[in-house]
């Protein structure tokens, strides 16, 4: 029978409420020495509590930035908790960081203290701390060393040397689903990262939402989530932390992508966060695995993907039937048995996915829901469902309780408790995504007579790559042409696993270069002489090393001629036209994914 969230005023207040009626059952699993170790939920509420108490000892005040840079690990989840409890804003930052980056959040957010894992992550954080012109304490989750100076202390002895009363700290708990929360830092237009304040009504409006999905399509049970995205990812942090909070689930910490699939195993998870990216790693394995294998197995896949295309279209046929029962029986068992045997969904985000990838996992018979949302709706805004029928090329109807409406140039407006307040000390950028309430979320859309939402185009000039993660052009493009080897550039990789560049050499810098090297400035022979591409080269990894993991270009092609107005590749105002580029030179930037 379908069961509702209850109404809770903070994140913090629901956390207490599940660790009270769970007491000594797990909630936080991770690997140690090749066993899974359980956090009891009563555990995690009395190391909350205290770290809570700690935090304020140590002169944290209610409003102050705290930030968190760690891997997935129970240590996560409950600073996370202990800093809102504290009345504290968590400010979650990628583990990929450079220095750089952790210099302009620990600057923009004013962060007063910095909860920092390992030692390899401390000696970055440390180096941008010195950098900085702000002086926040560095609480240390492992054991590493601080310059010295530097504010100091170590994540277990706070925890130690500061009991706290459980029902105290869930009593003092006051504040409101309207205040702040945590500031996720996420890539806008103009390179240096927004930070999306979002409000603990806004978190508990996608909980409640995605509760109800859960609920009313697939029954709400003892669930167990198995947790591999960033939790820095505003969509791991809602929907593989604090939604299995609210659902009272167990959450283990995966070891990494390698051991992903036995951990799959091991775990068992219900339901699973995913992002496209994995989704086509699986699908290759799945496929090799059966592939190998040959036989009826092999045959069965066939069959079983045939007949997932005519059920996705509505046109399975009387004679689909007999074999249907036969994959359904003999085939689609095993599959489950891959995934833990007791998985109810696993929910794609973070990225459009390819249609052809959900129909295959419908076919094999694993149910996949994709969804849709932004940072800046915390983050979840749609999700397909059971009850309003699955199609792959839509992201399902809204949460409950979601507005969302098509303006007249085709954007998708979004309003609701979900929608942000704004970017933090950005009050240009918030006025320009926020009207009247609405978020205008620069995607382009239609919705279909179901009430799905289906994205046709994105208005906003963002890379978004196949894991999710946002890379905003602009600024690796301007700091490619900053190098005197590079007039101009242009970077892709939308839906794909890493970027690649379409590269303009400088053409004053080429003279020079074939002056010493003594060759002719013929620009069509240049473009493949091995010596002149590894300079260019030289020039892109310079670039590389001050850039995210992500951002970072692995290959490259050089353009056939310089990007200008009268050839339409620039606009008036000299601004590139991507469509245009990628329209010449979009299947030599497709075959540096090739081999």
């Amino acid at each position: 029978m379908p069961r509702s969230l209850e109404h809770f005023p903070n994140l913090v207040a629901m956390f207490f409420a599940r660790a009270a009626a769970k007491g000594d059952a797990p909630f936080l699993w991770t690997k140690r020495d090749g066993a899974w170790i359980s956090t009891s939920w009563s555990d995690a509420a009395q190391q909350v509590a205290s770290l809570a108490a700690a935090l304020k000892a140590i002169g944290l005040d209610p409003g102050d930035r705290v930030m968190l840079v760690a891997e997935n690990r129970p240590e996560w989840c409950i600073s996370d908790l202990a800093i809102m409890a504290a009345g504290c804003i968590t400010v979650p930052t990628y583990i990929t960081n450079t220095e750089r980056d952790h210099v302009h959040i620990i600057e923009n957010s004013g962060a007063c203290a910095v909860i920092v894992s390992s030692a390899k992550l401390g000696a970055t954080v440390m180096k941008a701390i010195l950098r900085s012109s702000q002086s926040p304490q560095v609480i240390a989750i492992d054991d590493m060393r601080a310059p010295a100076g530097m504010p100091f202390h170590r994540w277990h002895a706070l925890i130690d040397q500061h009991p706290a009363s459980v029902a105290d700290t869930a009593a003092a708990a006051t504040f409101a689903r309207d205040d702040l929360a945590c500031i996720i830092y996420t890539s806008g237009t103009g390179g240096a990262p927004r930070g999306v304040m979002q409000h603990h009504g806004a978190i508990l409006h996608n909980v409640n939402g995605c509760c109800t999905v859960i609920s009313e399509d697939f029954g709400w049970g003892d669930e167990v989530f198995l947790s591999f995205l960033p939790l820095s990812h505003a969509y791991e942090h809602t929907g593989g932390q604090h939604f299995p909070i609210g659902l009272g689930a167990e959450i283990y910490y995966a070891e990494g992508l390698d051991k992903l699939a036995a951990n799959i195993e091991e775990t068992r998870p219900t339901i699973m966060v995913v992002v496209p990216r994995l989704f086509e790693v699986l699908r290759t394995r799945i496929t090799k695995g059966i592939e190998k294998q040959g036989g009826l197995g092999q045959k069965l896949l066939g069959r079983a993907l045939a007949i997932g295309i005519r059920e996705d279209d509505g046109t399975l046929r009387l004679v689909d039937r007999p074999m249907k029962l036969v994959v359904d029986r003999l085939f689609k068992p095993k599959i489950a048995t891959k995934f833990g045997g007791r998985l109810k969904a696993m929910v794609s985000g973070g990225a459009p996915l390819n249609p052809d990838i959900g129909n295959f996992f419908h076919s094999i018979g694993l149910t996949l829901l994709q969804g849709y949302g932004q940072t800046e709706a915390a983050p979840v805004i749609s999700c397909n469902r059971p009850s309003a029928g699955i199609r792959m090329d839509t992201v399902g109807p809204p949460l409950v309780e979601t507005e969302v409406r098509i303006a007249d140039d085709g954007e998708i407006l979004v309003r609701g408790e979900l929608v942000m307040h704004g970017y933090w000390r950005n009050d240009a950028e918030t006025a320009r995504v926020l009207k009247d309430g609405w978020l205008h979320t620069g995607d382009i859309g239609i919705i279909d007579q179901k009430g799905r939402i289906k994205i046709t185009d994105r208005k906003k000039d963002l890379i978004i790559n196949d894991k999710g993660d946002n890379v905003a052009p602009q600024k690796v493009e301007g700091m490619l042409t900053l190098r005197p080897e590079i007039a101009q550039a242009m970077i892709a990789g939308d839906r794909r696993p890493h970027m690649v560049a379409l590269v303009v050499p400088d053409p004053e810098w080429t003279q020079e270069w074939c002056a010493a090297n003594g060759d002719r400035c013929d620009f069509a022979k240049l473009a493949q002489n091995s010596g002149y591409r590894t300079a260019i080269g030289h020039a892109i990894e310079a670039v590389n090393k001050d850039l995210t993991v992500t951002e970072r270009i692995r290959r490259f092609i050089l353009a056939d001629a310089p990007f200008t107005i009268e050839n339409e590749q620039l606009t008036p105002s000299l601004k590139i036209r991507r469509h245009v580029l990628k329209q010449v030179y979009g299947e030599r930037l497709d075959a540096l994914y090739k081999g």
